[in-house]
């Protein structure tokens, strides 16, 4: 019964620790829609078909949908997978996979048609301190991907490997929506970092 104890103590950390840390993702197309905490919105999944195109695959798109009224709008368009979870203020984040080697995340406001936070490879590569930048620019695998949003602060992460990276890179980032201000911060190896 002392061993089932300390066996579990480390799983129950683990999952109250992701919990706390990181919103709950559902991924589309699989899901096809997910409604907000409230019941008041719901994103739903649409395929579009492409016929004679010079791409292959399914193309689909996220849509916002207001469930008293019905009233709609389009978020973005997506090839693959598109990972969603809702924040604790009427707002979205999307991780939309654009390929294999590349991801980015978004952030949407549902209660206005602003454009959306978007944070990808080439808007990170200006954004970052200089000595960060090779690992975006020489590895050509670099995944941006939405964690949770606090207030009006996002956090994310980045990961990738490559040329660059053999052993692959990962950094937890936090970006300030209000003033625009990123601070990512590296991580070595075990216990060690460096901003």
């Amino acid at each position: 019964m002392r061993l089932f104890r300390l066996m579990l103590l480390p799983v129950l950390f683990a999952a109250v620790a992701v919990h706390v840390y990181a919103a709950p993702f559902t991924l589309f197309p699989k899901a096809g829609h997910l409604a907000s905490p409230d019941g008041r919105f719901e994103v739903r999944d649409v395929d579009l078909r492409e016929p004679g195109s010079e791409f292959s695959g399914i193309f689909h798109s996220l849509w916002l949908v207001e469930t008293a009224t019905g009233k709609s709008r389009k978020l973005c368009e997506y090839v693959g997978v598109a990972a969603v979870a809702w924040s604790e203020k009427d707002s979205l984040m999307v991780t939309q996979y654009l390929s294999k080697k590349t991801s980015r995340a978004l952030i949407f406001a549902t209660t206005s048609t602003q454009e959306p936070v978007v944070l990808d490879v080439p808007t990170l590569i200006r954004m970052v301190p200089v000595e960060l930048r090779p690992a975006l620019r020489e590895n050509d695998h670099a995944f941006v991907e939405a964690s949770r949003l606090e207030g009006e602060t996002f956090y994310f992460q980045v990961w990738g490997y490559g040329q660059h990276d053999r052993n692959g890179f990962h950094w937890n980032c936090e970006y300030n929506l209000g003033a625009g201000n990123l601070n990512c911060e590296a991580k070595k190896s075990a216990g060690q970092t460096a901003r």
